[in-house]
């Protein structure tokens, strides 16, 4: 595998979980980047920019299946500056937007949602508070009737819906992911305090001032940078290592009345991610496209001052992105789960760096956190999606290798 790139010394082992994740666990296009203390130390790309664009499936790592001298069949390689899809990835940096207008007087977290969103009151959710919506307290997982994908997009129907819509408990009595549907409630919420798209704010306010590759609704001059996304199952002889749901999460799914099924489905059919229409969609809680570098960038830019750039939170208001608002048993992904204000934290269910660490994995590989304690933003992204949904283990690898170059260093 012809890997492109660089690392800082002392971070070998991130390269080489890197090189791994091709040989041994199914990767097909990805890039992982590192930021410590605001300085880029990792900075890795390989593969093919599309995961269907011509590499056969099976090909192994050194080219022996197809005869080419890094495995791609001839395809088009992923370039420095290819970005894709990251799916819930995109919450993590989306959470950016409200505790920026926290930070800045704009927004209170303690206020309910109804007094900057009045059609938010019906159906029990009056007492709905804005941090219950971020830390997945809100009660809509789900809608009564899913929207279409066209729906979905459009600028309207997705707040009506989850207006509309009975909360499935008391708000802020439980805790349950709130896979799409937080699109449409952030959207909104953002929308009506500050008169932009989340998309829009995102960019003016945080990516375009911090040089971050990373769009909710990507510019039509930056589509053509975009790689698809394709479903990947790893190699058989790496069986032992693929993510394996537990049972009772598998048998949720496989329920359609459930509250899991249902909110992973709250927009059906299921819609095609490498869309032009999807990719330009300003979904915070799916349709994100970005690089590795952007995401790790930004997870810098939460904890410190990032080189030639600057940073996003007051330390105060990092502490608050760390800080638990929900955790113990989920009632959409049925296992514990931890969150913060719009951050998914470390725990079983999504191990990052540290107890201190907040991020958001995507489900199919993608990962992006901060931890303020040791100074770092990563950012991992692929475009071979597996049936991982918080712990996938290409990125757990980079995890570990990331800990591990971390504990050998002075």
């Amino acid at each position: 595998m012809d890997i492109q790139g660089e690392v800082a010394e002392g971070f070998e082992p991130v390269r080489e979980a890197f090189v791994r994740n091709f040989e041994l666990l199914g990767d097909r296009g990805a890039a992982v980047a590192v930021y410590r203390d605001g300085r880029k130390v990792v900075d890795l790309w390989a593969g093919t920019k599309d995961a269907d664009g011509g590499a056969d499936a099976g090909a192994r790592a050194d080219g022996a299946a197809d005869g080419s001298a890094d495995g791609s069949g001839g395809a088009e390689p992923w370039a420095e500056d290819t970005a894709v899809v990251v799916r819930s990835g995109t919450k993590g940096v989306a959470a950016a937007v409200p505790l920026l207008l926290h930070q800045r007087g704009l927004l209170d977290l303690a206020a309910p949602v109804g007094s900057y969103w009045p059609e938010f009151k019906a159906g029990g959710k009056e007492r709905t508070l804005v941090r219950d919506l971020l830390a997945h307290r809100a009660g809509i997982p789900a809608l009564d009737r899913p929207l279409t994908p066209a729906e979905a997009v459009d600028p309207v129907s997705g707040a009506r819906a989850v207006a509309a819509q009975q909360a499935f408990w008391e708000p802020g009595s439980a805790h349950g992911y709130h896979a799409q549907t937080y699109s449409w409630l952030l959207s909104e919420l953002v929308l009506r305090v500050t008169g932009r798209s989340i998309g829009t704010w995102l960019a003016e306010e945080i990516a375009e001032p911090l040089g971050l590759d990373f769009w909710i609704g990507v510019p039509e001059d930056e589509a053509h940078r975009v790689g698809r996304v394709a479903p990947v199952e790893p190699p058989g002889h790496a069986g032992s290592l693929r993510t394996r749901p537990r049972r009772n999460v598998a048998e949720a799914y496989a329920d359609p009345a459930s509250l899991t099924r249902r909110a992973f489905a709250a927009i059906d059919p299921l819609p095609d991610e490498n869309a032009p229409e999807w990719r330009s969609a300003e979904l915070p809680a799916s349709a994100g496209i970005g690089t590795a570098r952007g995401l790790a960038r930004f997870y810098a830019a939460t904890v410190g001052t990032v080189e030639d750039g600057g940073r996003i939170f007051t330390p105060a208001v990092t502490a608050l992105a760390g800080t638990e608002l929900s955790a113990g048993p989920d009632r959409v992904l049925v296992v514990n789960t931890r969150f913060g204000p719009g951050f998914m934290l470390h725990g079983p269910a999504s191990p990052l760096l540290s107890p201190a660490s907040f991020g958001h994995p995507g489900r199919g590989g993608s990962l992006g956190f901060a931890d303020p304690d040791s100074g770092i933003g990563f950012g991992y992204v692929t475009n071979a999606l597996a049936k991982s949904v918080t712990a996938d283990p290409r990125a757990q690898a980079l995890v570990r290798a990331l800990r591990s170059s971390l504990d050998a260093q002075p």
